[in-house]
């Protein structure tokens, strides 16, 4: 196939003799992406290409995408399980039934020790949602800690808080058919065409048919903001104070809805009081945006036939992320911009899969949006298991960004992490290195041996990746999607699904709970515990999601069988008449104090540290930075600096500096660009010794998400450029 002009510089793309196709949906972001992945006639995988009949990406992929089936052959993947008594010793290769009888057994000597939960398990968005599900039942139904959380703490934590807070339960409540029915889109701390590329074509596209405004929040000249209509340049950490604001325009100028408000809402009284209290100029001064400004943007989003608000980290990652989140919430809300076409407030999820874990993981509950602390909901879930409802706790345990410093000061002994890197992920790296290293037993199931945290594993169980295993995930707008079997696992490694199950057989010796053997078995008992929930599946089937290239929940057996085929987008929540979820029906408005607990540039420390996603990589690089064709675009980790600064400092472009906080420092190459304030700096989160060694991390107190975007440091001009590069390269590639 030829292309360009034919007489110059025509680009042949090379045959690869694809011989069969399987279906399957992207592994990395939560966009959901519907993907076929190609294999030649020696039955080798060398091709992927976005499905044309998708309603999510219609043919589209993003450069991670277009290159996912380099993973099968990517270097660093576990292919045995592996063991030893002392994190100072050499791993042994050994086999599965040793290393899960080893396992259970260490578990079960560190429980009966110290107390059932004082172990605690770590899980992830990468995996399916009937692994998931497994990873629930074992834990809850057999395991019995209260310690059990999953990575999508530290990116969606807030989005869950803010949905239970407003509406009663967790659920986007928009879909990606909204951005072609909207009239103003208010874009926050979201750079759609970095994190959510095909998510950004969906809405440039419908932009380019109906021309609404675009507003974009974000301190940083993202690339969103580049395209954006009007850029607020907030100062990190004001969400509130600036969505504040926008409420008070919109009361003071009567520009609310209110019999939507009446007729689907409580709290008003008291979310007027407070709003009242950030009149624009007073914003001005604690936010940065002027009141022209304020009162500008407040009458383009109220007056708006529909509007939306769509978010992610920028938003979700800080001290303040519920409390944004719920803010966002209030806006849609008191203007009647929920549950109809083009009005919403959308969180866009971080992982492919962090909205399985959220439906199905028990993680922060029981399966299907059950809550622990309700009484019913626990004996539900105890009947279907065949267990008795009192071994449930009753409120949840701790979150992941609890239970590390739980291991710290001794309440924890032992911990099992699935296909997560804290040691990467997770803010102020020095200290999770002490905390790793006082585990009594720490467990590792990844698929990649080389991960930085086996380096404190006493035991390592290999996993699957992504099609190397079958099951459903669901993606941002509740769209739940198949992924097919491609190939088999590497060497010994098993899937997720498997390694559940066989170390489930560890603690079940009276077989008094049921484990499927299959992963439609497992999806069966969800359609079963879906019935008449928000996210009822029942209708679905692993069949019919693939012929329907994903189906939205809620889809339900009664559809089924009037012969309703799924939709192929479009579906929300709280359609009016709007019945929430909680016992009323109503909405909360919640009034939002500001409290400024951030840490703040100073003298000693004079630049914030703004952190985030590039295109090319995926979280912590484990996978995108061993995949040659994502990898070359940004192989070493770099900060993005004002040229001002930089020049004040005696820094030039692309030379190697140190950045120091008051946790550690991190070397990086400087990169010049006015896309950054004077006063703050951007790097990339994906480098293992990098930006988080400088993070502080404080809590959100409703959510426990850390605050990545918020901190202070300093930069330090290097001498000697030829060993700052080497050790860049020393430690940050593959």
């Amino acid at each position: 196939m030829l292309f360009g002009r034919k007489q110059k510089n025509p680009i042949k793309i090379a045959d690869k003799k694809i011989t069969s196709w399987t279906y399957a949906t992207c592994g990395y972001c939560s966009t959901g992406c519907a993907i076929e992945i190609g294999k030649n006639e020696n039955d080798e995988v060398v091709g992927t290409r976005g499905v044309g009949g998708a309603d999510v990406n219609r043919g589209k992929l993003c450069v991670k995408g277009i290159f996912e089936h380099e993973l099968f052959d990517a270097a660093g993947r576990g292919d045995t399980p592996l063991m030893r008594e002392q994190t100072n010793q050499d791993f042994k290769k050994t086999s599965w039934d040793d290393a899960l009888d080893h396992t259970a057994s260490e578990i079960k000597r560190i429980q009966e020790k110290y107390g059932r939960d004082s172990f605690a398990i770590v899980s992830t968005g990468q995996i399916f949602t009937e692994e998931f599900y497994t990873l629930g039942k074992l834990t809850r139904g057999l395991i019995g800690t209260n310690n059990y959380d999953g990575n999508t703490t530290l990116c969606m934590a807030s989005a869950v808080s803010g949905y239970k807070r407003s509406f009663g339960l967790d659920g986007p409540p928009g879909c990606y058919e909204d951005f072609s029915h909207t009239d103003c889109l208010m874009a926050w701390g979201s750079n759609l065409p970095e994190q959510h590329p095909i998510i950004y074509w969906r809405m440039k596209e419908a932009k380019e048919q109906r021309d609404f405004p675009l507003i974009v929040i974000d301190p940083r000249v993202t690339m969103l903001a580049q395209f954006a209509d009007i850029h607020l340049a907030v100062n990190p950490g004001t969400d509130v104070v600036l969505q504040n604001a926008l409420m008070h325009v919109i009361f003071d100028e009567g520009l609310e809805d209110k019999a939507y408000i009446k007729a689907n809402t409580k709290g008003i009284k008291a979310l007027r009081e407070e709003v009242a209290k950030y009149d624009p100029t007073t914003a001005y001064k604690i936010c940065g945006i002027d009141e022209d400004t304020i009162r500008n943007v407040a009458r383009l989003y109220a007056n708006a036939g529909t509007a939306m608000n769509i978010w992610t980290m920028g938003i979700n990652q800080s001290t303040h992320g519920s409390d944004g989140v719920v803010g966002l919430n209030n806006l849609s809300l008191i203007t009647g911009n929920i549950g109809k076409p083009g009005g919403t407030s959308l969180s866009i999820t971080g992982q492919c899969n962090a909205m399985g874990t959220r439906e199905w993981s028990s993680c922060s509950g029981l399966p299907g949006y059950r809550y622990l602390e309700n009484a019913d909901e626990r004996q539900e879930i105890a009947d279907f298991w065949g267990i008795e409802e009192s071994f449930f706790p009753k409120k949840r345990g701790m979150a992941q960004t609890d239970i590390f410093p739980a291991i710290e000061t001794g309440e924890i002994k032992g911990l099992w992490l699935v296909a997560t890197n804290p040691m990467t992920s997770m803010a102020n790296t020095p200290r999770i290195r002490k905390i790793l290293d006082k585990l009594e037993f720490l467990v590792v199931q990844d698929a990649y041996v080389d991960m930085e945290c086996v380096e404190y594993a006493h035991t390592f169980l290999p996993a699957a990746v992504w099609a190397e295993k079958e099951g459903v995930m669901t993606n941002t707008e509740r769209r739940v999607n198949m992924i097919r079997k491609v190939t088999e696992p590497v060497g010994e490694s098993k899937s997720d699904f498997d390694i559940f199950n066989e170390l489930a057989t560890r603690f079940n010796s009276e077989k008094k709970i049921v484990f499927p053997e299959t992963p439609a078995g497992a999806f069966e008992e969800m359609r079963e515990l879906s019935k008449g929930r928000l996210l009822d599946i029942s209708g679905m089937s692993h069949e019919l999601i693939e012929k329907s290239r994903g189906i939205q929940w809620p889809y339900t057996e009664e559809q089924l069988a009037n012969g309703e085929a799924p939709p192929k987008g479009g579906k929300r929540l709280y359609t009016e008449p709007a019945t929430f979820s909680f016992a009323d029906g109503l909405a909360k408005l919640i009034p939002l104090p500001f409290i400024d607990n951030n840490e703040r540039p100073d003298a000693a420390f004079p630049f914030w540290l703004n952190s985030g996603r590039l295109v090319e990589h995926f979280h912590t690089r484990t996978r995108t930075g061993k995949v040659g064709n994502n990898n070359k675009y940004s192989p070493i980790p770099f900060m993005e600096i004002s040229p001002d600064a930089a020049k004040e400092l005696g820094i030039e472009h692309q030379s190697y500096v140190r950045c120091v906080s008051r946790r550690g420092d991190a070397v990086v190459m400087a990169m010049l660009t006015h896309r950054v304030a004077k006063d703050a700096v951007f790097i990339p989160f994906h480098f293992f010794d990098c930006v988080n060694r400088l993070t502080l991390g404080l809590l959100d107190p409703h959510s426990r998400q850390p605050a990545f975007k918020q901190g202070a440091i300093r930069i330090e001009k290097i001498e000697d450029q030829e060993a700052a590069a080497r050790m860049n390269k020393e430690m940050r590639t593959y």
